[in-house]
């Protein structure tokens, strides 16, 4: 099953905000999605849905998908904050690191072509 568009936008928005430019700025001080590159879009989104669908049942009583696309990102990059930082119940927020996890850090960086690549 598809992630939300709340949980994507949020993971999006997150990979954004705690990602930083050669000039060590946070990205989302200049750039928005529509500055990713497409193929890294894609990807991102690809992650967001896998995630979603291998712990649909754990976000069942989800009450906030934003929450959790932005903590699935924070959680997989190892950002410090996520999953198990205490914001979800304890059996939820360790299943949820869990699954993160496996899908393994990713870097933005910005391309000679200006758009945003993973």
């Amino acid at each position: 099953m598809a992630a939300p568009e709340e949980f994507f936008d949020a993971y999006v928005g997150a990979a954004l905000w705690s990602s930083t430019g050669d000039d060590a700025r946070p990205l989302d001080e200049n750039h928005d999605a529509s500055d990713i590159a497409p193929d890294t879009l894609t990807k991102m989104r690809a992650d967001c849905d896998a995630f979603y669908a291998a712990t649909e049942d754990t976000l069942a009583d989800c009450e906030d998908f934003a929450q959790a696309g932005h903590d699935f990102w924070l959680t997989r990059c190892g950002h410090g904050a996520g999953f198990w930082d205490g914001d979800w119940p304890d059996k939820q927020g360790a299943k949820l690191t869990k699954a993160a996890k496996r899908f393994g850090n990713v870097d933005l960086y910005i391309g000679d072509d200006g758009l945003i690549h993973a």
